[in-house]
């Protein structure tokens, strides 16, 4: 068993020192030993350049498509001189390029960034560093509007007025192919969800049956600023009531070997990365496609194509639909569509974590101050498992106790390791100790401290959210490194509480281990840091009351 635990040991140390090494060799700019560097963005996201065509049919395949196809045409930047527009609410600025009507640049003006606080989040944009689009069109037909068509501007009001609730703006098409599009964007106060109609008119002498394609286009690089000491996914996501929340990362689209549901009459695709994303809703019952694809160098798609039915000469056919661009607020999500609050990505303790994040909200509400409610959750934790704890710190206080005579024994018998295996179980049993005691209950309570770890890495809430003096914003490192520094004052403190193995490595590694954790700690979100050490101020009082009381030293 002893020499079970030294193996166990030293894998974990082992892999700590590689994850540690190679999270150093990213947050240094250099390459990591588990993935390719980052890659250049495609040559389209500077204006002016038209980069190789390139296939974006819904099954991915090599083969250009044909005119009249069921396919998005590829992705061409327009010209440096095409005309935009910059509109603007209380929460959102865009920018809307005449050509396809596309969103082009989304600028969240109620989230600071945190790599530079003179500056907004900027998700959506087209520039020499960063792709990242919305777009729509029409396909099923030679020459249907698209999001290459050059559109007019709907002369009107660019900026959210005051005591107005909403802004609408308007893009015309030429009439192209025998359709005419009209797309109609209304932005509302205090809003992220962008109403999107889209009236498709038949103005030809022959019937039409049109699908409209509403997709999200970016580069597979990671967000700016995103820390290499902890790691969220960013990339497509494609959610059905059939098979739920599927992420879908840019390596399968690369390798053409995604997996996720390809039509549906339900369902939503999206964006995701820490904190923020953008979606296409569309909530009633109507048949649709899925795709995900590659469109060029480092340039993927997740969108979704709705066939229209067929529409007579003169007659025409609306479509509404719901572009999200904003942060991962997991309450408003809810009312929005059905699943979309799981772009909140709690991992695999989803179910651990959602009521763990209801509990924290209730908190805040009632104390007012992110900071404290962590804490506050976590002292319920505790006392939720204090009778389960309180049998661990017993447990390992028995083992304290023991410990002299274990040593005693390994000294007179270290060069008969069989005899001091024999030994060491009939100490064990006399004094009606469980070398696992210790473990076990403990291992029960790790999901759900996993669970909190991700809620609190995840909640967009705490960004900019203020605790206390120089914490002036959980979601970021401590910026004078006081928290890292108590929370490894207190894992070795709690080290020193806990039995010393009677192996002279594993005594070692015992202390080594906190040390090499604290290190990454450094670097994390203060409010995970926090939650730390509340949780080992906690555990160190109740393990030093079970000493006392077993009068261990």
């Amino acid at each position: 068993m002893t020499d079970m635990r030294r193996t166990l040991l030293w894998v974990v140390f082992t892999m700590s020192l590689v994850l540690l090494w190679d999270a150093w060799n990213k947050h240094t700019g250099q390459p990591s030993m588990f993935a390719p560097a980052p890659r250049p963005v495609a040559a389209a996201s500077a204006p002016g350049v038209t980069p190789p065509a390139s296939s974006v049919l819904p099954s991915a395949t090599a083969v250009a498509p044909a005119a009249g196809s069921g396919a998005p045409p590829a992705l061409v930047a327009p010209p440096a001189t095409a005309p935009t527009v910059t509109v603007s609410t209380d929460v959102l600025k865009l920018t809307l390029d005449s050509r396809g009507g596309d969103v082009v640049h989304a600028e969240l003006l109620t989230q600071v960034d945190q790599n530079d606080r003179t500056r907004n989040v900027v998700l959506f944009d087209r520039s020499k560093e960063r792709v990242y689009l919305a777009q729509t069109g029409l396909v099923g037909a030679p020459d249907l509007p698209n999001h290459l068509t050059a559109y007019t501007l709907v002369p009107g009001e660019t900026s959210l007025a005051a005591g107005k609730d909403a802004l609408e703006v308007v893009f015309e098409s030429p009439e192209q192919g025998g359709v005419k599009l009209r797309k109609t964007l209304t932005l509302q106060r205090g809003n992220y969800a962008v109403q999107v109609r889209h009236d498709v008119v038949n103005t030809g002498t022959a019937a039409l049956s049109p699908q409209l394609y509403v997709q999200l286009v970016r580069d597979g690089n990671a967000p700016p600023g995103e820390s290499s000491f902890y790691s969220t996914f960013t990339g497509p996501v494609v959610y059905t009531d059939a098979s739920k929340f599927h992420k879908v990362d840019f390596k399968s689209i690369e390798k053409g070997n995604t997996e996720h549901d390809k039509t549906a009459d339900n369902g939503w695709v999206a964006m995701v990365q820490h904190y923020f994303f953008s979606a296409w809703l569309h909530n009633d019952k109507a048949p649709r496609e899925f795709y995900t694809r590659k469109i060029d160098v480092n340039l993927y798609a997740v969108g979704q194509l709705f066939p229209l039915g067929e529409i007579a000469p003169g007659a025409s056919k609306q479509f509404d639909s719901v572009l999200f661009v904003g942060p991962q607020e997991e309450k408003k999500l809810e009312t929005l569509a059905p699943g979309l609050e799981l772009v909140k990505d709690y991992g695999w303790f989803t179910i651990i974590a959602k009521p763990l994040f209801w509990l924290l909200d209730q908190l805040h509400k009632l104390i007012g101050n992110w900071g404290w409610a962590i804490v506050a959750l976590v002292v319920l934790l505790k006392a939720a498992f204090y009778w389960l704890n309180a049998k661990a710190y017993a447990s390992m206080a028995k083992m304290k106790a023991i410990n002299p005579k274990i040593m005693e024994m390994r000294e007179r018998l270290k060069d008969k390791p069989q005899q001091m295996q024999q030994e060491m179980m009939r100490i064990y049993k006399e004094e009606k100790v469980n070398p696992l005691g210790g473990c076990l209950p403990i291992l029960v309570q790790m999901p759900v401290f996993i669970a909190l770890y991700w809620v609190l890495l995840s909640s967009v809430e705490m960004r900019n959210a203020p605790w206390l003096g120089w914490i002036t914003d959980l979601s970021v490192r401590d910026p004078l490194f006081i928290l890292p520094i108590v929370m490894t004052g207190t894992t070795l403190l709690q080290t020193w509480l806990n039995p010393t193995p009677p192996d002279p490595m594993q005594a070692k590694m015992m202390w080594i281990m906190p040390l090499v954790f604290s290190v990454m700690f450094f670097f994390f979100p203060a409010g995970l840091v926090l939650y730390w050490i509340t949780n080992n101020l906690l555990s160190i009082a109740q393990q030093w009351v079970i000493n006392r009381r077993l009068g261990v030293n």
